[in-house]
């Protein structure tokens, strides 16, 4: 089923050094865009992570430090990337726990500041896991009736992630064939921040989800222990969640 676009989408997936969202980097970045009027593009681009890639990590999605030794940092292909998602909803697989705060994380560190909270997210991990529970690979066989070839490459991961979307539209009628739906569907937590360190509560008020003040408001402790908000700031806090506190703060 042809997805149903009010805004263009793009699917996307990270190769990655590691899976910590606050110290791990981009060493791979792929993203298919489907506009409006059913026009669709992919781009590929591998990065230097200016940091070693650990062997484990090689070992999932092949790229070692030689193979990306001579690419681009994030931070020169940045701009291009927030061009080109201008505007977009995003999709991916597993993507609201890891590669948009990941790639929240990568954008504030080079100095591209996009609030990614404010496009629609869809994750199809979601929609498979509470309709099947399997894997990517596995997923990709079920609704595509085919192998992944090349599974943790982007592009493949990518590729697939968006056949199996629109797979999962025409297996299931209860799916509206709405991206606000569908973000609206696979959203799984109540997080201010990606990290889910700040949450709404049954209120819509933001409190801390962590330590000492944890389920106090966020503006209540920031009046009653001005220290606090300085110590998370100089702590090794993801820069989004610095950046929506420091929002609340100026909000008063």
């Amino acid at each position: 089923m042809k997805l149903n676009l009010k805004n263009p989408i793009v699917f996307f997936d990270l190769e990655t050094t590691g899976l910590n969202i606050t110290n791990d980097r981009i060493v791979e970045l792929s993203y298919h865009k489907i506009y409006t009027n059913g026009r669709e593009e992919t781009k590929t681009i591998r990065i230097n992570p200016e940091m070693p890639i650990p062997p484990d990590s090689t070992a999932i999605h092949g790229i070692t430090d030689a193979d990306v030794a001579n690419c681009p940092t994030f931070k020169q292909v940045a701009k291009e990337f927030a061009k080109d998602i201008e505007g977009c909803d995003l999709a991916g697989y597993n993507s609201n726990r890891f590669d948009v705060p990941l790639l929240a994380e990568e954008l504030l560190r080079v100095g591209v500041d996009i609030d990614l909270k404010k496009r629609k997210l869809v994750d199809v991990q979601v929609v498979f896991h509470k309709m099947e529970q399997r894997t990517l690979v596995a997923a990709y066989k079920f609704y595509c009736n085919s192998n992944l070839v090349d599974a943790h490459s982007a592009q493949a991961d990518t590729q697939a992630t968006y056949e199996v979307l629109q797979a999962q539209l025409d297996r299931y009628p209860e799916l509206e064939n709405s991206i606000e739906f569908l973000s609206k569907f696979t959203a799984q937590t109540n997080n201010v921040d990606f990290a889910g360190n700040i949450i709404y509560n049954d209120k819509n008020e933001e409190i801390f989800n962590f330590g000492k003040y944890k389920g106090e408001k966020v503006t209540n402790v920031l009046k009653k222990d001005q220290g606090y908000f300085s110590w998370i700031l100089d702590s090794n806090f993801p820069l989004y969640t610095k950046k929506v506190l420091t929002n609340i703060k100026l909000r008063g």
